[in-house]
């Protein structure tokens, strides 16, 4: 079908789906999304429903936020948010337990990461009013938690600001550090997790939580237990 898609006519595509069962395109329309969501070079996907579970407006593209909406109480006011879900594959953690690989792979423990990062990037992230983060937890394209807080929480910009001044220490020395970036500024739960305003949008009730204990952290599968209603 893909094929079809890419090199037929929109006429042909249609006359191919057409001739199909029922049963036929509910399995092709499966396979897409279980492919589509577990891409490991695109989150498109995965942020589209961070952001729209959230009550947002997705955006499309990379420049810029992810989504927005409009204040329900303060008229012409815009909330802007930028959506960090992370997906990890149950098989990488079978190939470990059968010795395929040999580091364990890692558990979801609510990072996520900026890439490309510089202190221009941050000042201008800090300068922007009503920004929140949206991170989100996935285990085989399964949704497992949405939490959001905003940008300006003191650790979680603490923890950047570390970030940054490291990779700055690291270049000193060096003719100009004109262009040149932080590749990956990472975070954690324990970044955000005392945040007076940190909301959990969206999290599977406790049994199904116990389901995914295995790709969870432990300390974060603590916090998100906790929070379970």
């Amino acid at each position: 079908m893909i094929k079809m898609y890419t090199t037929g006519t929109h006429k042909e595509l249609s006359s191919y789906l057409i001739g199909k069962s029922k049963d036929t395109l509910i399995a092709i329309l499966v396979d897409l999304l279980t492919m589509y969501i577990n891409d490991k070079n695109s989150s498109t996907i995965r942020e589209f429903i961070n952001v729209t579970l959230a009550g947002y407006q997705h955006k499309e593209g990379k420049i810029g936020y992810n989504g927005f909406k409009q204040d329900t109480f303060v008229p012409g006011r815009t909330i802007r948010c930028e959506a960090k879900p992370k997906n990890v594959n149950s098989e990488e953690f079978e190939k470990y337990k059968r010795g395929e690989r040999r580091t364990p792979p890692a558990k979801l423990n609510g990072r996520g990461n900026f890439t490309d990062y510089t202190p221009e990037r941050l000042e201008k992230d800090k300068r922007e009013k009503d920004l929140n983060m949206l991170v989100s937890g996935f285990v085989d394209g399964k949704l497992i938690y949405i939490i959001e807080f905003p940008f300006s929480t003191p650790d979680f910009v603490r923890n950047l600001e570390k970030k940054l001044k490291k990779w700055q220490e690291k270049l000193k020395g060096s003719k100009s550090i004109k262009g040149q970036f932080l590749r990956s500024a990472d975070f954690d739960y324990k970044d955000y997790i005392n945040c007076p305003d940190l909301k959990v949008v969206y999290l599977l009730s406790k049994d199904e939580l116990a389901k995914y204990e295995p790709y969870i952290a432990k300390g974060f599968y603590e916090f998100l237990r906790e929070k379970t209603k």
